[in-house]
């Protein structure tokens, strides 16, 4: 569904994504991991052209986005990220509507989505709809933004570190609500996170960045079996650590 075709962009000290070539198929998460100013941001606003590359293009369904103006191109993309931008002049249900409106929906159409986006995301429609985005925690915000950017039914979705601000049960309940929403819409998505077990958990894929360069991509247990880079083996030596510590402090449990 996505082609990124030696996609390239450079600024004037440095060089952000370099030579940038990843397929991603219908229906794939691929997560983009890697330290910070691997590129991975940068890669996302590419993608749905909040920035121009430098050189090389993305694909989207065999089509270069180039093709269309860029505002239609985001309209057709969900697009959620850690900081939400929750509109604080716009109640919840006028926020999720935002781009159902600018597409022109019918205000019936608009309500039926929105009741149903929020339902989706664990919000109770009639409690929600018309709460203002200061009286939100930030859970429930986060879960507003999703909404969001599913309410024009896209096919893409694009996630910038959405639940990076998040406590863990917090940020657990939306993982597993994105994975089950995902699933049932068959969206394809590219979810960037610094999180890697986040990435291991979620992930069809996982692509490596470094200094905007692909250091490797292929399925959790592939790049856990054989890392192709010393960057990448380290990259997974943290959620390694964190298991094998967890596992031998249940077994002192077991034993005591």
């Amino acid at each position: 569904m996505i082609e990124l075709r030696s996609l390239t962009r450079r600024y004037a000290d440095r060089v952000a994504v370099d030579d940038l070539t990843l397929s991603i198929e219908t229906g794939e998460l691929v997560m983009l991991v890697g330290g910070s100013g691997s590129g991975k941001t940068t890669t996302l606003r590419l993608v749905n052209r909040l920035i121009e590359p430098t050189s090389g293009s993305v694909w989207i369904d065999g089509a270069d986005t180039r093709a269309e103006p860029a505002p239609l191109l985001r309209r057709r993309i969900g697009y959620c990220f850690q900081q939400v931008g929750l509109f604080p002049h716009l109640t919840v249900a006028e926020n999720v509507a935002i781009t159902p409106t600018l597409l022109g929906w019918s205000a019936p159409q608009i309500t039926a989505r929105v009741d149903e986006l929020l339902a989706r995301v664990a919000l109770d429609p009639a409690r929600y709809r018309d709460r203002w985005p200061n009286a939100l925690s930030g859970g429930e915000a986060q879960r507003v933004g999703l909404a969001r950017a599913l309410a024009a039914r896209p096919r893409l979705m694009l996630l910038d570190e959405p639940f990076g601000a998040l406590d863990p049960i917090t940020r657990e309940t939306l993982q597993r609500a994105f994975s089950s929403i995902r699933r049932d819409l068959g969206l394809t998505a590219i979810f960037v996170t610094h999180d890697l077990a986040e990435a291991l958990l979620l992930g069809d894929r996982i692509a490596v960045l470094d200094a905007g360069r692909l250091l490797q991509v292929g399925t959790p247990i592939e790049l856990l079996r054989a890392p192709a880079d010393p960057r990448v083996s380290e990259l997974l030596g943290t959620p390694r650590r964190q298991a094998e510590a967890l596992d031998a402090l249940l077994g002192r449990e077991g034993r005591s």
